[in-house]
């Protein structure tokens, strides 16, 4: 501990991203980030596009799913497909199917999940995924989907506890 009578030293750790990029952001950067920006702008026109080809991939599972359930690799592909779902979903301007499909994953992540999982409780948010996408429901502002979405939670929650660490 330092003295009453002598100043602290200030130790000042090197900023390691900075280093990693090479130095301080330039206006020439910030011109190219920009023009990224810009270009994401441009292709907002397609991103309802994209989302719909997600989640017909996502109902193309369900229907395996329906049809063998969960424990095989039809559950795989629907866990594969609300993965990328949650990934995509609020990159496309849709908050609400990234809130659904990751209560999705949280329930079909584990091989081991899958086995005893519901398949109703699946399809059920494979089915509000379908409606928010249809209805043009983006978030949890709506509040029927705030209610739907909170529902598939505390049951996907519910269910996976005996799996969660904490």
């Amino acid at each position: 501990m330092a003295k009453p009578d002598q100043e602290p030293e200030i130790i000042n750790p090197p900023n390691m991203l900075q280093i990693k990029i090479g130095g301080p952001i330039s206006a020439g950067d910030l011109h190219l980030i920009e023009k990224a920006e810009d270009a994401m702008k441009d292709l907002r026109a397609d991103f309802s596009g994209w989302l719909e080809e997600e989640v017909e991939k996502l109902e193309a599972a369900a229907k395996a799913v329906r049809a063998a359930g969960l424990k095989g690799d039809e559950g795989e592909q629907l866990f594969i497909r609300a993965h990328d779902l949650r990934g995509l979903g609020s990159t496309y301007e849709f908050p609400i199917i990234t809130r659904l499909a990751g209560s999705l994953t949280k329930m079909t992540d584990l091989a081991e999940k899958r086995q005893q999982a519901s398949k109703s409780l699946a399809l059920a948010h494979v089915d509000a995924i379908r409606a928010a996408l249809s209805q043009n429901i983006r978030d949890d502002n709506d509040a029927v989907a705030a209610a739907l979405a909170s529902e598939l939670e505390s049951q996907t929650k519910e269910f996976a506890k005996p799996w969660d660490d904490d």
